[in-house]
């Protein structure tokens, strides 16, 4: 009960300042909590609607897979080693700390317009706090493990797969939460800059007709799929570690 009573209170106090914000600003341009939900009602009843969410979901899934495996594997391949896990930890802190927006011109240089480029944008965002994750986690672990793989004799492979990984997955899978929501972002932003389909586009286009109950509809509807997603991961990481 608590875990529910938790977020719906939340849910709840973000609504009434929701309303309130709308009440102070009236007739600027900030709909209602139920303007933009009669207008998100409206958009799912809509094929268009559909086809755009089509294509960022398509986008976010592939973007969601590269990034996860990517993360994992460079994060045991660098935590496996002390040496190269100490001196790659800042230059992958540093190069995360770039704003991702100001490197699409060379994504759009290398990928194009397609559905490719928004994949990397994704993957961009997502795939480094993952990789930092698995490889701190590596590097944290007890060195008994370890110990125990070379007793047994397995190799480095075998040492990742069956001792390494299993006793980090719970810091995999934190990482992989915030990777995910990054992952979202990334594709999101990349179809808001250069893109003729998807619910980034479709955002940036009703900005420019000043249509903001259907920006806000999508945000929204955004915000909850990926608490919905967040909230499954949780429930993933909290059934592993108990």
């Amino acid at each position: 009960m608590k875990n529910v009573l938790g977020p719906a209170a939340v849910l709840g106090v973000l609504l009434l300042a929701w309303e309130a914000l709308h009440l102070a600003v009236a007739n600027t341009g900030l709909p209602s909590p139920v303007t933009t939900l009669v207008r998100l009602v409206g958009l799912l009843g809509e094929v268009e609607f559909w086809d755009q969410a089509a294509e960022t979901a398509r986008a976010f899934a592939v973007a969601v897979v590269l990034s996860t495996i990517g993360g994992i594997a460079l994060g045991i391949l660098l935590g496996m080693n002390r040496t190269a896990g100490v001196v790659s930890e800042p230059i992958l802190v540093n190069l995360y700390s770039l704003p991702k927006v100001t490197l699409y011109p060379v994504v759009l240089l290398i990928f194009g317009l397609g559905i490719s480029a928004r994949i990397a944008f994704g993957i961009m965002h997502g795939m480094i706090p993952l990789t930092l994750f698995t490889m701190n986690a590596i590097l944290q672990m007890k060195p008994v493990y370890r110990r125990s793989a070379a007793v047994m004799g397995l190799t480095p492979w075998q040492t990742s797969l069956t001792v390494v990984l299993p006793a980090i997955l719970p810091e995999v899978i934190t990482g992989a939460r915030l990777g995910v929501s990054l992952c979202l972002l990334g594709v999101l932003i990349g179809e808001m800059f250069a893109s003729r389909n998807g619910l980034g586009y479709m955002v940036m286009h009703a900005m420019e007709r000043g249509d903001m109950p259907t920006v806000l509809a999508v945000a929204l509807l955004l915000a909850v799929v990926a608490l919905v997603v967040n909230a499954m991961l949780l429930m993933l990481d909290r059934a592993w570690r108990h």
